[in-house]
């Protein structure tokens, strides 16, 4: 076997994982599920992913990092950085609730580099957002987070104006934001390690 084999097996495990979660929700995500969805006995895949903790926490960082890009393609891509933002976040998590889901609800194991590097990565544009201001980034995520996760459980009311919610949320916000709009953070190294 090729020292890239390893390597694409858990690849192969953890997109196999992702599928399954995507499609049939949490109670699916079983390494007994996985294994048979990539034709393997289930033994056979803690060679690879040391349990079903890893296995998550491997989905989590590839959603981590996948929110991040959401987020740094708003904050390069638009003459309002805050909308277009929320609007890649937004989208992201309705399209992958259950991987939202497993992301927020879920502790995260940061001793695990690979969860952390991620998580860093999906805040690094908020702060830049923000101006390095790492307490408006908080408020900015919380809102962003708490306005999805209500979408995703279905908790508004028939009827209800969400998008005049998000908007109105957002111009409260606002006042948060650099006033000369310097969407460029102080450096990671200034940021603690969560949004």
């Amino acid at each position: 076997m090729s020292a890239a084999a390893p390597t694409s097996r858990r690849v192969q495990i953890v997109d196999a994982a992702r599928r399954i979660l995507e499609e049939q929700g949490p109670d699916a995500l079983s390494m007994r599920n996985v294994a048979a969805e990539i034709g393997i006995r289930a033994p056979s895949l803690y060679e690879h992913i040391a349990d079903k903790r890893a296995l998550e926490s491997a989905i989590i960082a590839a959603g981590l990092s996948e929110q991040g890009f959401a987020l740094a393609e708003g904050l390069g891509s638009s003459a309002d950085p805050l909308i277009a933002m929320t609007d890649g976040w937004r989208r992201w998590a309705l399209a992958h609730p259950h991987v939202y889901r497993l992301i927020y609800v879920r502790d995260l194991d940061r001793d695990n580099p690979a969860v952390a590097a991620a998580e860093r990565s999906a805040a690094e544009p908020m702060w830049a957002l923000c101006g390095g201001d790492v307490v408006s980034a908080r408020v900015i995520w919380a809102f962003m987070h708490g306005m999805a996760q209500l979408e995703l459980s279905d908790r508004f009311p028939p009827g209800a104006d969400v998008e005049g919610l998000w908007e109105r949320g957002l111009g409260a916000l606002r006042g948060l934001l650099p006033a000369d709009d310097a969407h460029t953070s102080r450096g990671s190294s200034d940021h603690p390690d969560e949004p």
